[in-house]
């Protein structure tokens, strides 16, 4: 039952990652082809605000694709160590999982901070397409609370995995 919870989130989240990636990344690629096509065609017409998007992407797709490296179990992480002395393994795993939640529970606190402060100064928008800032912002407790969740359900699926092996 609880397998089935786990894999209906890990196929939600995956969804929209995935697609979210897909349509932002489309998105910068065609407005800077665009302004690249209208710099070299034209002699004084360019989108002054694609470097702006290009921008925002790139931010945008830093922080989803840590929710996607949590799934891939790609992050950063002692690695030599528990190839040199195997039975450092689990622990080392285990401090990196529990780093993870740590650092996904600041993101959510953190990001909701800034985003408030952003919402709430009505200056705040970006240099050329005017959009809130807060939009933007809005993507750091996201991000931290789906890799926090994604790292309990890595750990969970961890643990069972130990337990079938070991037959318990």
């Amino acid at each position: 039952m609880l397998k089935k919870f786990f894999k209906s989130i890990d196929r939600i989240f995956q969804f929209a990652e995935e697609w979210s990636l897909f349509g932002a990344v489309c998105i910068a690629l065609i407005t800077a082809m665009a302004n690249v096509i209208l710099r070299k065609t034209t002699d004084n017409f360019s989108l002054y605000w694609s470097d702006e998007i290009v921008r925002k992407v790139i931010f945008f797709s830093t922080y989803i694709g840590c929710i996607a490296a949590v799934r891939s179990r790609s992050l950063i992480r002692i690695d030599a160590l528990p190839q040199m002395l195997p039975v450092l393994k689990k622990p080392l795993t285990i401090i990196s999982h529990l780093a993870v939640l740590v650092f996904s529970g600041i993101m959510v606190y953190l990001g909701t901070q800034m985003t408030m402060m952003m919402f709430h100064d009505e200056y705040a928008r970006t240099a050329t397409l005017r959009i809130p800032e807060w939009y933007f912002y809005a993507v750091l407790p996201l991000m931290g609370a789906m890799m926090f969740i994604r790292t309990l359900i890595i750990m969970w699926e961890d643990y069972r995995d130990q337990q079938e092996i070991t037959g318990e």
